[in-house]
């Protein structure tokens, strides 16, 4: 399994060592957990302008990644689930992507293209965020495969 996470964020080192932890857990499940940290000038200029043409740069940004199995995008008024229905979202899939939108979230067209869920009703910092989603990721991973972390 593949599994591609691409967030509309600066890199930044201080998230590195608990996605590097979980990146390294999912791989003895076969799978591959690979972060795209995505950020350009039209984003940057887009989001100085308004709300709608920073999620137009978002969508243009993220639609050339739209090529999986599944793709997942982190939404607010996504479809909440615990740990063994998201097992059961992802485990019939070889290439999953999720999407984490910017400061202003996804305009209503990509959401559409994609499977939405929400991890809490709060709203988390981008690295809160990832570091949540790989550890849920790699939980869904344990129940798929049986292993005791899930316990």
């Amino acid at each position: 399994m593949k599994c591609n996470l691409y967030s509309i964020t600066k890199p930044s080192d201080d998230w590195r060592a608990p996605i590097i932890h979980y990146q390294k857990q999912c791989k003895q499940f076969g799978t591959t957990l690979t972060i795209k940290d995505i950020i350009n000038n039209d984003i940057i200029n887009a989001q100085k302008i308004s709300q709608k043409n920073a999620q137009k740069s978002y969508t243009k940004a993220l639609l050339p990644y739209l090529a999986g199995d599944i793709n997942i995008s982190l939404h607010p008024n996504g479809k909440m689930r615990d740990t063994f229905a998201f097992a059961e979202l992802i485990k019939n899939y070889n290439k999953i992507n999720f999407f984490i939108g910017g400061a202003y979230g996804f305009e209503e067209e990509f959401v559409k293209k994609t499977t939405s869920i929400s991890l809490s009703l709060l709203t988390f910092s981008h690295k809160i965020a990832k570091i949540i989603l790989c550890e849920q990721i790699y939980r869904a991973l344990s129940i798929i495969h049986n292993h005791p972390y899930h316990k």
